[in-house]
């Protein structure tokens, strides 16, 4: 193949190819008889695997050392490792189209991009008009999106979604909208809040309480200062018992 040929192959460009023929990343081929370079097979694969890397992030100096790893491996093996690439990635839009035609088959918030899981949690949890259950229901939400979630703690959460013992604590969240942050109401509400959330979640939670960067500041900016306090002194609660 010629370099306009191989370019077209591997969805690169030919300046990306000479680029990585003067850094070193790829090694130059032989030239026929008329000064054309004359790549391969492997060149293609190689040049395949370069691109693969630097979409995901990878400097050149790291597709460096991760090819040099890959040092005599056998053709056959590069080619399947490569295929195996292309079916996570067909598997992962085939994923994003299903959840994209759910969103088009719905009216105007009918529907919401959720994962399986926490779609099947929310559908636990009984119908309510607190303020309160719609913010953390927008807080998992959030979450799930950033990826912070996962299928264990969804199902850890499933009997206290679908427990209506919760809503009453979400009402007496709901009451401390007007209350100062000093209300005698916050401790024993903090208290039974933590004592409702099963043991399997706590163990989800990261040491420092850094589910997302800067969500627990986005979090109590939403409350109002009595159901901050409350709020707050959960998620403390929540991160001293991760730790445990």
């Amino acid at each position: 193949m010629r370099i306009g040929e191989i370019a077209a192959v591997v969805g690169l460009t030919t300046r990306a190819i000479r680029h990585y023929h003067h850094v070193g990343l790829l090694p130059e081929p032989e030239r026929r008889p008329n000064g054309y370079r004359a790549y391969s097979l492997r060149d293609a694969v190689l040049l395949a695997r370069v691109r693969r890397l630097t979409e995901l992030g990878l400097s050149l100096d790291e597709v460096r050392d991760v090819l040099a790893d890959d040092a005599g491996r056998e053709l056959a093996d590069v080619l399947t490792e490569l295929d195996a690439d292309l079916a996570r990635q067909e598997a992962e839009i085939r994923e994003r189209r299903r959840r994209l035609a759910v969103l088009l088959a719905a009216g105007p918030g009918e529907a919401e991009p959720l994962s399986p899981a926490l779609a099947e949690l929310l559908a636990k949890a009984p119908p309510t008009d607190s303020p309160t259950a719609a913010k953390d229901r927008e807080h998992l939400i959030l979450l799930d999106a950033a990826g912070a979630g996962g299928q264990e703690v969804y199902a850890a959460l499933g009997p206290l979604a679908a427990d209506p013992a919760v809503l009453a604590l979400y009402e007496r969240l709901d009451e401390l909208a007007d209350a100062p942050a000093d209300d005698p109401r916050i401790p024993p509400l903090a208290a039974e809040l933590v004592a409702a959330v099963p043991d399997e979640v706590f163990g989800a939670i990261p040491a420092d309480g850094a589910v997302v960067a800067g969500f627990k500041e986005a979090l109590l900016a939403e409350y109002a200062p009595a159901q901050a306090e409350v709020v707050r002194r959960v998620m403390e609660a929540f991160i001293e018992r991760g730790r445990g």
